[in-house]
């Protein structure tokens, strides 16, 4: 999204009453919570398929700086 659509919504927000500001601010807040959440479970999926193909170790921390030396 670019800085002058970024802009032109915030702009739009400001002139929204409050209770439409509160209800646009929940929907967002929720929508954000959902992409995290997306991005989670992205992530776990991806440290699962380089698990299941032997890309990562696992270890303790003792085993870790063995590694590293």
């Amino acid at each position: 999204m670019s800085g002058a659509t970024i802009t032109k919504l915030i702009e739009e927000f400001n002139l929204l009453p409050l209770d439409d500001k509160e209800f646009a601010a929940d929907i967002i807040r929720k929508q954000l919570i959902e992409a995290k959440r997306g991005a989670i479970v992205k992530r776990v999926k991806e440290a699962q398929t380089r698990l299941t193909k032997g890309m990562v170790k696992r270890g303790t921390v003792k085993d870790f700086y063995r590694d590293l030396r």
